[in-house]
């Protein structure tokens, strides 16, 4: 499996709802949040197949918001390979 890191972004306004929403799926411990620093994002990196199934970790109500990127770790040999 790979490793995906999952954002999901909320406004202000709607802070609580999503927090409340990634809290009832049993997610919220799991997440780190900017939300108190002003950035209503919650982010956490699980493993999945692939993008669509990384984002299933959010529910439908945030998931138009939200955003999977798969992750990767470069070794110095990979970094020597490249040209450039």
């Amino acid at each position: 499996m790979d490793r995906y890191l999952v954002s999901v972004t909320h406004t202000m306004e709607d802070c609580i709802r999503a927090l409340k929403a990634i809290d009832a799926v049993g997610m919220l411990a799991h997440f780190d949040w900017g939300c108190k620093d002003g950035e209503h994002t919650g982010w956490v990196i699980i493993e999945a197949e692939n993008k669509p199934q990384a984002l299933m970790v959010v529910p439908p109500l945030l998931r138009n918001n939200a955003h999977a990127v798969k992750l990767m770790k470069f070794s110095p040999e990979d970094v020597q390979a490249m040209k450039g």
